[in-house]
């Protein structure tokens, strides 16, 4: 039996065409976002339903894997279907009055292990492109920026280290503003060797008046494109088969940083974020890594009660 073959989903999908002239496909998606319901009722007839029947419907929904739009859609032809039923007197209370389903957590952002981190820096490629390459990398998951901060740096926003004091740069994110970030060892010493043996060999006499830190053969700046093409194809190189991009990078710079103890604030100030409520996501990053490492290890993760 389909959802339009009960009568009480006839008349509604009827009054759907009829009274409020609705378009064909609307009708359709309705009719479909029904079906679904009808078969979770396994034959009892859907005006029959209670607020927590609908309730174990939605979250079945997202088990499912349904996503949270597609959710809201079938959510809102439960919602005019419970509502028509009242109306016409066939139930007394609707129990789909108020019904909204349950919004969905907001996707995790991918970031690679440690183990990972070092294959894919450890990627070299002996030539001034390889160099420019190396260094890049390393200076995105030494400092997470945004892959258009990277990309667009000028040599006069950066800080080499020197003495005791770090190295630094200085970049204009999302809204005008600058902040700091500094970045490590091992970053100074991947510009060092780019800065002193693979840009010359691009710009040559031009090197001092090029403003651009990392430059391409035609002596522009890095595009993005470029850079997410040479961040998949380093990944390749070390065995990474998960999708990568500089954006997953900069995740992991994140994560990292939070799961040594890094503060929330330090955080957000080094993201650029504008509210440390965007910041907030790693801590979930971390909670869910910690949760498979307990489900995983712990002698009675698995067990059920008895």
């Amino acid at each position: 039996m389909t959802a339009a073959s009960l009568p009480g989903v006839r008349r509604f999908l009827d009054h759907l065409q009829v009274e409020r002239g609705l378009a064909p496909n609307t009708i359709e998606a309705y009719r479909r976002d029904l079906l679904k319901l009808t078969g979770f009722a396994a034959g009892r007839p859907l005006a029959t339903l209670q607020r927590a029947d609908l309730e174990r419907f939605l979250v079945e929904l997202h088990r499912q894997g349904l996503s949270f739009r597609s959710i809201q859609r079938v959510t809102a032809a439960i919602r005019g279907a419970f509502g028509f039923w009242t109306g016409e007197g066939e139930i007394g209370t609707n129990p789909a009055a108020d019904l909204t389903p349950a919004r969905a957590l907001p996707s995790l952002p991918r970031y690679l292990s440690l183990e990972e981190v070092e294959r894919l820096l450890e990627v070299s490629e002996p030539s001034p492109c390889g160099l420019r390459n190396r260094a890049m990398l390393e200076l995105l998951y030494a400092t997470g920026l945004r892959v258009s901060e990277l990309v667009g740096l000028r040599t006069a926003q950066l800080n080499r280290a020197r003495d005791q004091v770090p190295g630094f740069v200085t970049v204009t994110g999302k809204g005008g503003k600058s902040r700091i970030v500094p970045y490590s060892r091992t970053a100074e010493e991947r510009l060092g060797v780019w800065l002193e043996q693979g840009r010359p060999s691009f710009l040559g006499d031009e090197d001092a008046a090029n403003p651009w830190l990392f430059v391409t053969a035609r002596r522009g700046p890095m595009t993005r494109v470029r850079f997410w093409q040479i961040v998949r194809k380093a990944g390749e190189a070390a065995g990474i088969t998960r999708p990568l991009s500089p954006h997953v990078l900069r995740h992991s710079f994140a994560t990292h940083l939070l799961e040594r103890g890094a503060d929330l604030r330090s955080l957000q100030q080094m993201l650029g974020h504008a509210s440390v409520s965007t910041t907030q996501i790693y801590t979930h990053v971390s909670e869910e890594r910690l949760r498979r490492v307990v489900d995983a290890f712990h002698p009675r993760a698995r067990r059920t009660a008895r």
